[in-house]
């Protein structure tokens, strides 16, 4: 796989296809938490990896379409270890070094563990 040296449309999207896949094949605890809320079709897959990636798009591209309200997606959840968000970090970074190169996935790595930091301060402090 061609990896991308810069943050881009095509980048993010395969961002959400390869990290997704590991999500939802996870046994750590973290992939039955997704695939209960998001379901296990291939179908409402496809949404919600078009729905996260117009959110990474607007974070990084300053574009996208996002609709929707991450920190209350995140507290209407069951309760859940905050270890998850080490397990999610390590799935997410995972998937960056396979997608980007060095420079682009250490800016998209440091902006998601700044989300996962401030959803734990709201979820568990």
């Amino acid at each position: 796989m061609n990896k991308y040296d810069v943050i881009c449309d095509e980048g993010i999207d395969l961002l959400m296809e390869v990290f997704y896949a590991k999500i939802r094949a996870d046994e750590k605890g973290v992939g039955a938490i997704f695939n209960k809320a998001v379901g296990i079709t291939d179908e409402v897959w496809a949404v919600h990896k078009k729905k996260i990636g117009e959110f990474w798009r607007g974070m990084l591209l300053g574009t996208g379409n996002f609709r929707g309200n991450p920190p209350q997606a995140h507290l209407n959840l069951p309760p859940f270890p905050k270890e998850y968000f080490d397990i999610w970090l390590d799935l997410f970074e995972e998937s960056l070094n396979q997608v980007f190169t060095e420079v682009p996935a250490a800016q998209i790595l440091q902006r998601a563990q700044m989300i996962a930091a401030g959803f734990k301060t709201m979820l568990y402090q």
